[in-house]
């Protein structure tokens, strides 16, 4: 028994197995009996490829902190250059081309208050103002051409005497012809009113209800406004322009609309559309506005013998006409008049001009 203990030290002892007789290949080094064995050693040709990553001590593998900081500083210059270069271009929905500067600011940012376009001259006869008319054709609108509807604009100038108390007109030779294809039931461009806003002339289409933009010889649509409460699939019926608080209020007939025997339809006439300078529509109940102004007429709807008015911004006049066929008028409206009794429109007294709006 001892002598198999004796065995077994010697083996403990010695060598685990015999060397081996292979011989040992180019660059290697062989490890010394105390150096301690690091994993992932690999080496060729006595370069190491992948080294222990649990020795942070290694020189060979420390961060170069100062170039990196050279690079990551260079790359955020580089990035706030093209940033600051990149704001300074401006992209439209055709084409992309760079603006002018950051000084010049988009048309459509701020509300252009212009007005009038033209500015007035002052002469030795007095001061000399830019206008212009436009038509409402009515049914004569649609034109010999196929699918095709005009009016008719004309341009001038209001000359006001010093004193002030003449006025004379001075008409541009040429008449503008203002063409559209677009109409309702067949009927389009019956154009009722004229208005700068935001710095452009405009004109409302009392049949289509389509707010277009006068440039020039061309007459551009810009908005559509739908009768009533926006809901409706009928153009509204706008019969008068005005401009307020960075808005344009545009206005039917103030008054329930009826039958041609004065029956009552609807109160969509009584909705005012109010549009902002960027083309946003926003529709308003004025049913109440108008109910009180009428009783401030002295006048309840229907009135007096079914009698019919108009309001805003057309001026209500107290004069009594003699002359109707309508028997008589207690008030008389202006551009139109009201009626005592139950009549076809066609009985209704002729519209007075349209009225002329400084250019």
């Amino acid at each position: 028994m001892t002598r198999d203990k004796n065995s077994s030290g010697r083996r403990r002892r010695g060598h685990s197995r015999p060397q081996s007789s292979m011989p040992a290949p180019p660059g290697y080094t062989p490890l010394e009996q105390n150096e301690s064995v690091n994993p992932l050693r690999i080496s060729v040709g006595g370069l190491p490829m992948l080294a222990s990553m649990a020795n942070p001590t290694d020189p060979r593998f420390r961060l170069k902190w100062r170039p990196i900081v050279v690079v990551a500083v260079s790359l955020a210059l580089v990035l706030l250059l093209f940033m600051h270069f990149g704001s300074g271009r401006s992209y439209s929905s055709q084409t992309w081309r760079p603006s002018r500067g950051s000084a010049v600011k988009d048309a459509d940012s701020q509300y252009n208050d212009t007005y009038p376009i033209t500015p007035p001259e002052r002469t030795s006869q007095g001061m000399r103002y830019r206008i212009g008319v436009i038509a409402d054709l009515d049914t004569n609108s649609a034109s010999d051409k196929k699918l095709t509807w005009f009016s008719y604009m004309r341009r001038g100038y209001l000359l006001v005497s010093q004193s002030g108390d003449t006025v004379a007109v001075e008409w541009d030779p040429d008449r503008v012809v203002l063409e559209s294809h677009l109409s309702e039931k067949g009927r389009g461009m019956e154009l009722s009113d004229l208005v700068v806003f935001n710095g452009k002339l405009y004109s409302a289409d009392d049949r289509t209800g389509i707010i277009y933009h006068i440039d020039g010889d061309k007459a551009v649509p810009w908005v559509i406004l739908p009768d009533g409460d926006g809901n409706v699939a009928k153009g509204f019926k706008a019969e008068w322009l005005a401009v307020k608080d960075e808005h344009l209020y545009v206005g039917g007939l103030g008054k329930e609309w009826t039958t041609t025997e004065g029956e009552f339809v609807n109160n969509n006439p009584e909705w005012v559309k109010v549009v902002g300078f960027r083309g946003d529509v926003q529709h308003e109940n004025w049913v109440p506005r108008y109910k009180s102004m009428k009783l401030a007429a002295g006048i309840e709807p229907p009135g007096e013998e079914h009698l019919f008015f108009l309001f805003l911004p057309l001026f209500l006049s107290l004069s009594v006409s003699l002359h109707s066929p309508l028997i008589h008028l207690r008030r008389v409206f202006h551009p139109r008049v009201g009626r005592l009794e139950r009549h076809p429109p066609a009985l209704v007294l002729p519209a007075s001009p349209r009225q002329q709006r400084p250019l």
